[in-house]
């Protein structure tokens, strides 16, 4: 067993597994940092007091939920192409940025929807309360219903990044050579390599130990957040 893991076969598998494991830590924190932002500017369209904003908003974050990820990274990738939009520039990079923007969109919808639940979670009676202490709708916002928001999303917050971590592994669809990626290229021939099954299944210690850490993290800025009960 030891020189196994000491062998060279078992050093390249893993430098390969490292590599595309970074791709998918960079895909994973690029869509936390592009949709959580996102998602809140969303869910104001959805509850705009402008009909046509908030139906044109709420149709779009319907279409982005009810349809499957993985083909909404195929159309973003392919169909401009297709229909001579080169927008996206070759090679890997281009994949990714791609791949990044689905992302991005797709969990924004999914955020702004449970940013949605907690602000209209907060009963309207602080919200007078406020105003009758002369605080403006801005301060009311931000000092008295966004405070609570944070607390009551950040169950669902973190199911949905969780998630995020193994969907990552959808990336594949158009070849960005992320860990699943990589782990499956030793069975198709890489590196001089090839019919090697185990580096595949191998990727579930990254994933595993990322969902770990991942659900370290947030369990402890949901304890954090306990003040507020």
């Amino acid at each position: 067993m030891v020189s196994f893991f000491a062998s060279a076969e078992f050093q390249t598998v893993l430098s390969a597994l490292n590599t595309g494991f970074i791709k998918t830590l960079q895909l994973f924190f690029v869509t936390l940092v592009g949709a959580v932002p996102l998602g809140l500017v969303i869910s104001f369209g959805s509850m705009s007091r402008i009909p046509p904003l908030r139906w044109l908003t709420k149709t779009v974050v319907w279409m982005v939920r009810g349809t499957p990820l993985v083909l909404q990274i195929i159309a973003l990738y392919y169909v401009p192409g297709l229909k001579g939009f080169h927008i996206w520039s070759g090679g890997e990079s281009g994949r990714f940025t791609a791949v990044a923007v689905a992302f991005v969109i797709n969990y924004a919808c999914y955020f702004s929807e449970i940013y949605r639940g907690g602000i209209q979670g907060v009963p309207v009676g602080q919200q007078e309360a406020g105003l009758v202490l002369g605080m403006t709708k801005r301060q009311i916002f931000f000092k008295v219903t966004l405070l609570q928001m944070i607390k009551r999303i950040v169950p669902p917050m973190s199911n949905e990044i969780i998630t995020l971590v193994k969907d990552t592994s959808l990336a594949r669809v158009v070849a960005l050579q992320e860990v699943i990626w990589m782990g499956e290229s030793f069975m198709k021939g890489n590196q001089g390599y090839a019919g090697l099954v185990w580096p595949l299944f191998f990727t579930a210690v990254y994933y595993l130990a990322f969902s770990g850490i991942a659900t370290i993290l947030l369990g402890k800025l949901e304890k954090k957040l306990e003040y507020f009960r």
